[in-house]
């Protein structure tokens, strides 16, 4: 067997072997989306916006916990 012809060969079982690879995946993945059903609507979730009292204990929080890696490093 020559080196030219060897070379081919493995181009040829390296392309099929990708071929059959990317159909496996395919069908795992079509599999998967089988079973899940059919897709449900994600619903939007509203922002409530916070009152004055809750943003000064989140900044409250945020300080306090600031302070502390400061003092640590």
């Amino acid at each position: 067997m020559s080196h030219a012809s060897m070379l081919k060969a493995r181009r040829q079982r390296q392309k099929t072997k990708k071929l059959l690879d990317v159909a496996a995946k395919q069908a795992k993945r079509l599999a998967k989306l089988a079973l899940a059903g059919p897709a449900m609507k994600k619903e939007k979730v509203k922002k409530v916006k916070l009152t004055k009292e809750e943003l000064g204990m989140q900044d409250a929080k945020r300080s306090s916990a600031g302070a502390g890696k400061k003092g640590a490093s």
